[in-house]
């Protein structure tokens, strides 16, 4: 949805939009059962609303009618294109109901964010869905975010709703037995997005603000309708946290800028303090999960001046944790780092030389990249070059590949004497 000029009228239907899409949707969809034309019903009466409210002035309840206005639209297509006896039926059985409100619990809406997250749906259709469902994103935007040409985007998506129909995927919050696993998917979605914004896995940028800023609106959400997880809070500090680090990340170039040399006077300290409250307010519950100790691994780094004085045995201790709660080679990765931070490089290389040794990581430029880094500051400067070549190999983005290249110049590769 973009905004036509920038008059007030424009202004409050952009906010709208933000706010009461994927509620609006979320009814119609349980109303007529038909998910197209919920999104198309929903994107006619936001069209409507900047023109009808440029003559009428703005409803008091925007999102309660831009609900009816849908719904009404939503029933005068159905009636247009209504065959035979049951068709006509259902048309009658719509058009004789109220028109639906947004008073009440958001539990459509939830209902949608766990539809489109169900985990019979491949990973990339749980996302794609969500972004165009629940964020309101045009199939064109989806297809954007996926590096993908719009037709194959929009094919992904028809699959994904014809997949929900077929296989009769319940339009519901999952019962309260299932809720935490079928939360934890959802979860997942969110900062799978995030992280695919936060360090794009090709392309020649590294940062996607669209998808960080998307993630962190779902966040924000997820926040509003599942106020107790401490995981849904511990998830929103984390992304608020990495977030307030972006205007540093890159130079004016858009090359990379690694943490250790990033201008911390460029953070944004608002989303520091809102992510740090989240993650007590999370840790308070006394229900630790991998999001909360993620954020607080990214509060250690929020909160120090500058990089020697990060609390790096804290951090090693919270990778330990992390590791523990949910085990993997990347997690492993990151501990390594911490651990050549917190003891010398030589304790870090030990566990990145294991992890080389397992292939588990085989492919993964970060784990050639730390090897070199590691190396290069014990001094080892012939393997540091050999190892940042392969990670220069395996790098997907030009800032990551830009970077490497720099290191490799400081070890005496191309570009310097050796």
């Amino acid at each position: 949805m973009t905004s036509d000029g920038h008059d007030a009228v424009s202004d409050a239907v952009t906010e709208a939009f933000h706010a009461e899409w994927s509620q609006v949707v979320a009814t119609l969809i349980l109303r007529t059962g038909d998910w197209d034309l919920a999104e198309d019903a929903a994107q006619e009466a936001f069209t409507i609303a900047v023109d009808r409210w440029r003559r009428e002035g703005v409803p008091r309840n925007p999102g309660a009618w831009l609900t009816t206005t849908a719904y009404h639209r939503a029933v005068d297509r159905l009636r247009r294109e209504a065959v035979g006896a049951a068709k006509h039926a259902e048309v009658g059985r719509l058009a004789g109901q109220r028109a639906p409100t947004v008073e009440g619990p958001e539990d459509d809406r939830l209902r949608l964010v766990f539809t489109c997250c169900h985990p019979a749906l491949a990973l990339d259709a749980r996302v794609a869905l969500t972004l165009r469902a629940v964020a309101g994103l045009t199939t064109a935007e989806v297809a954007r975010a996926f590096l993908v040409p719009e037709a194959t985007m929009s094919q992904r998506l028809v699959r994904a709703k014809r997949k929900i129909r077929q296989a009769g995927i319940p339009y519901r919050v999952p019962p309260p037995e299932r809720l935490a696993e079928r939360t934890a998917g959802v979860l997942a979605v969110v900062y799978l997005l995030f992280t695919e914004g936060h360090a794009a896995s090709s392309g020649t940028s590294l940062l996607r603000k669209d998808l960080t800023a998307e993630a962190v609106r779902l966040g924000r959400l997820l926040l509003g309708l599942l106020p107790t997880d401490p995981e849904v809070r511990g998830l929103l500090a984390l992304m608020l946290l990495h977030e307030s680090r972006r205007p540093a990340r890159t130079d004016a170039a858009g090359a990379l800028v690694p943490l250790e040399r990033q201008d911390r006077t460029r953070w944004d300290r608002d989303l520091v303090v809102e992510g740090t409250a989240l993650l007590e307010e999370a840790l308070a519950a006394g229900r630790p999960g991998t999001y909360q100790v993620q954020a607080a691994i990214a509060a250690c780094h929020a909160s120090a001046p500058d990089a020697e004085s990060t609390d790096w045995p804290q951090v090693a201790a919270l990778y330990g944790m992390l590791a523990d709660l949910s085990p993997s080679p990347v997690v492993e990765l990151n501990r390594a780092v911490a651990v050549a931070m917190a003891q010398g490089p030589s304790a870090g290389l030990r566990i990145v030389e294991e992890l080389g040794t397992s292939g588990a990581l085989d492919g993964y430029h970060l784990l050639p990249a730390t090897r070199a880094d590691l190396l290069r500051r014990l001094g080892r400067d012939p393997e540091a070059r050999a190892a940042y070549r392969k990670a220069l190999e395996l790098a997907r983005t030009d800032a990551e590949r830009g970077y490497l290249a720099s290191r490799l110049a400081e070890v005496g590769g191309p570009g310097q004497n050796t």
